[in-house]
């Protein structure tokens, strides 16, 4: 059992996946978690384990973080629970598959709120407090498809671009600070995504394609914890990541697609 360090993390969307990883791995090390979540039963049952396994302290926060007000809502929480947030960790997110012109606009403004709106709340809000303490990380779940014109899935390629970039503006302007930001960057992984976005029979869903999120999670726990600024996940991703650096937007917006292509049944 690991004794507790009394440090705590807050996480977004734990409650399957990636996140999930993320918050097994802060448990085993002692970190005392803030589960931010809309599966309140799951995220219960969740965080119960972590109690009984690893002796922390995990505050469950009911939340639809797609929702106007909702990160600050939060925030306002964890701070007049008196609960000081050594690490945040941007994680949830999602997606909506399929050609622009077709998709539903309403699905896609949620996404853009989720995916970017969210974040940059939390990012502001957290960080404020950690610049004044001069200690704090933040681990931002970015993407592969961050520096990747990505077809059939324009706006969520879009808002992980956001990320990239304004990530990689804070880490400039954090420099002589206690405080890092970490960009994850996973290909495509074994979650909840593709299915919630409709995309289960896609090509680069297919099993041999996809990533163990336990793998992933690990390499963004380790990068968070070194202060390294990005972790590409996987040694093709990191292939792939040097080759798209030389190749014209065009022809990866080309290759993304046949990626996205449905597998014929």
């Amino acid at each position: 059992m690991t004794e507790n360090n009394n440090k705590t993390v807050l996480v977004t969307g734990a409650t399957s996946g990636i996140g999930y990883e993320l918050a097994k791995l802060f448990a085993e090390n002692g970190y005392n978690i803030v589960h931010v979540a809309r599966n309140g039963e799951k995220m219960k049952e969740i965080g119960d384990d972590l109690i009984m396994a690893h002796n922390i302290k995990v505050t469950n926060i009911v939340k639809d973080l797609a929702e106007p007000n909702a990160a600050k809502e939060v925030y306002e929480e964890v701070r007049s629970k008196g609960i000081v947030v050594d690490i945040l960790v941007n994680n949830v997110g999602a997606g909506v598959f399929g050609k622009f012109s077709d998709t539903d606009l309403d699905e896609e403004l949620g996404t853009i709120r989720l995916n970017i709106d969210t974040l940059v709340i939390f990012t502001k809000l957290f960080l404020k407090d950690m610049i004044a303490r001069n200690e704090g990380k933040i681990l931002q779940l970015a993407s592969m498809v961050s520096k990747a014109p990505t077809p059939m899935q324009a706006v969520y390629a879009g808002t992980k671009a956001f990320i990239y970039i304004f990530s990689q503006s804070i880490i400039n302007e954090l420099k002589g600070t206690n405080v890092t930001v970490t960009l994850l960057r996973p290909g495509a992984t074994d979650t909840d995504f593709f299915r919630e976005a409709g995309a289960e029979d896609i090509k680069i869903h297919q099993p041999d394609q996809l990533a163990d999120p336990a793998k992933v999670a690990k390499d963004g726990f380790e990068a968070l914890m070194r202060g390294d600024t990005t972790v590409v996940s996987g040694i093709k991703n990191n292939i792939q990541d040097k080759l798209s650096n030389l190749l014209p937007d065009e022809v990866i917006a080309s290759q993304m697609a046949k990626m996205n292509e449905r597998v014929e049944k």
